[in-house]
């Protein structure tokens, strides 16, 4: 097992681009590296998803997590590889998946909700762990699963979270967060994205410090 640590963010706070398109990718992901984001995931079912990701890869700087949500095989991290990306989000945990990430050196983030699926994506070596969907555990109840896991993996929460939320989370211990359609919708303009990420990075650096 490689397990690659989660790199220490200033931000621990990963945009979620669900539906973006290539030729959109340049303009949006310019407006989160410039509000503070420091790891940008494009799901795969998104449109050419690929090609976004290998655009983002070229913006940003090597410090920022670049990767690509919703992976499900190992051929789809090896196309991620191929794309300069160096961060795995997946809805599911899948040994074989996160050890191929591994080999090449990516972050990897599993989905899990149940204390049984994150103890096994810790035993495969996730970097993280993205509860999921998160409004649905609610802080209380991810604070009840955090209680038998390893005090050194990031817990994060993805999935009807939004920058509201982040205080109740954090007097959980979570500061951790996938910001999904709160941040990003099909078709929004680049200033759109940029007026949102500045609040989501003005809310987080207020819950725990700029």
């Amino acid at each position: 097992m490689n397990r690659i640590i989660w790199p220490k963010l200033r931000r621990d706070l990963v945009a979620i681009l669900r539906g973006l398109k290539p030729e959109e990718a340049s303009a949006v992901v310019e407006a989160l590296l410039e509000a503070g984001f420091e790891a940008i995931e494009v799901p795969l079912n998104s449109p050419e998803p690929f090609r976004s990701i290998e655009l983002a890869r070229r913006l940003a700087p090597e410090s920022v997590l670049i990767g690509a949500g919703t992976v499900l095989t190992v051929e789809d991290v090896d196309r991620l590889h191929e794309a300069g990306g160096n961060l795995l989000v997946s809805p599911n945990v899948e040994p074989a998946v996160i050890a191929r990430a591994g080999q090449h050196g990516m972050a990897t983030m599993p989905g899990v909700f149940s204390p049984t699926e994150a103890l096994a994506a810790v035993a495969a070596g996730a970097s993280a762990l993205k509860f999921f969907p998160a409004s649905v555990l609610g802080p209380a109840g991810i604070k009840a699963v955090m209680a038998v896991l390893p005090k050194d993996v990031p817990v994060g929460a993805v999935g009807g979270v939004s920058e509201g939320d982040f205080a109740a989370y954090a007097a959980a211990g979570v500061r951790t967060f996938g910001l999904g359609s709160s941040l990003y919708r099909p078709g929004a303009s680049a200033g759109e994205v940029a007026e949102k990420a500045r609040a989501a990075v003005a809310a987080y650096d207020a819950v725990f410090g700029g």
